[in-house]
């Protein structure tokens, strides 16, 4: 399979991979709050690709050199810690639909980003196909409230819960340029994306809980594993995003461009359609299937480079 395929290929793999991940952690979070749900996740996928690396790869630990693992390191904290703190916690404020709408400006973080780092520029075929994408995500999501599951609420919350999941986008967006700067950093060679993955998240894992020890939340987390069904649907999203997903998205970091890979990873709004219509039997407007054929014109284009 030609490089860019397999990169752009694994990159919509991570968005329904992503899809089905939010809904896990909105339910989680509803059940034990964003930080707890943020703490225990990114432990448990630690352990998944922890025996993962040892099985596929015959050894615990990234063989990385130690540039590696400070810029995919790096990338854990920005996306991991940082971003994805900021995505849990407007998962639970604003939930899923509205949170994914600030989301959507993260292929033009990781564009900026990966074009000032690595000095990578995309065609302009390339940037028609991720405007019509972003358009038609931004049109699904920019529904009304009475076209969703999603329950209205006030200004105040809905402004708090957007800057937090502008938070998450700049945090995707960045942190996938660093990851892909730590990926190539050895002339000629790729990382395996396994390794890269385990590293993001060994120090987005240390930066989460360093994070809750410094801020004294550890009564929090002790009373959330009390909540059995809260833990249930944090594990589920654990296995699905952070170690199938991440992993996922770093082979499509890996072989291809980082605006087209984020733009790819950026259609949970458009799959999460037929999603929500099977859990919750909610019919998708007119509206929502008109964004999402233009998403997919996007897609197809993004796809012919």
């Amino acid at each position: 399979m030609d490089s860019n395929l397999l990169g752009q290929t694994a990159a919509l793999i991570t968005s329904c991979l992503w899809t089905f991940n939010s809904i896990f952690f909105t339910e989680a979070g509803r059940r034990i709050g964003s930080i707890s749900v943020n703490a225990y996740r990114i432990i448990m996928a630690v352990g998944f690709l922890c025996v993962a690396h040892t099985a596929l790869l015959g050894n615990l630990l990234p063989a990385a050199s130690s540039e590696q693992w400070l810029w995919i390191g790096v990338s854990g904290i920005i996306g991991l810690g940082i971003g994805d703190f900021g995505l849990f916690a407007a998962f639970v404020i604003i939930g899923p639909r509205r949170s994914v709408l600030m989301m959507a400006l993260s292929p033009i973080f990781a564009s900026i980003a990966a074009f000032l780092m690595l000095g990578e520029t995309i065609s302009l075929l390339g940037i028609v196909g991720i405007s019509i994408t972003l358009t038609g995500v931004v049109w699904v999501i920019l529904e009304k409230e009475q076209h969703t599951i999603e329950n209205p609420i006030s200004k105040k919350l809905e402004t708090w819960g957007v800057f937090l999941a502008l938070i998450g986008a700049i945090g995707q967006g960045t942190g996938l340029a660093f990851a892909k700067r730590g990926i190539y950093h050895e002339i000629g060679t790729i990382l395996n994306p396994i390794s890269a993955a385990l590293i993001r998240m060994l120090f987005g894992a240390l930066f989460v809980w360093i994070s809750i020890l410094i801020a004294g939340r550890i009564g929090e987390l002790c009373r959330a594993l009390g909540n059995k069904e809260g833990i249930k649907y944090t594990a589920a999203g654990a296995f699905i995003g952070p170690f199938m997903g991440v992993t996922f998205s770093m082979v499509a970091v890996a072989y291809t461009q980082a605006g087209i890979a984020q733009t790819l990873m950026s259609l949970m709004p458009v799959f999460i359609i037929p999603l929500v219509w099977v859990l919750y039997r909610q019919r998708t407007s007119l509206r929502g299937m008109l964004g999402a054929v233009i998403a997919v014109i996007g897609v197809a284009i993004l796809f012919l480079i």
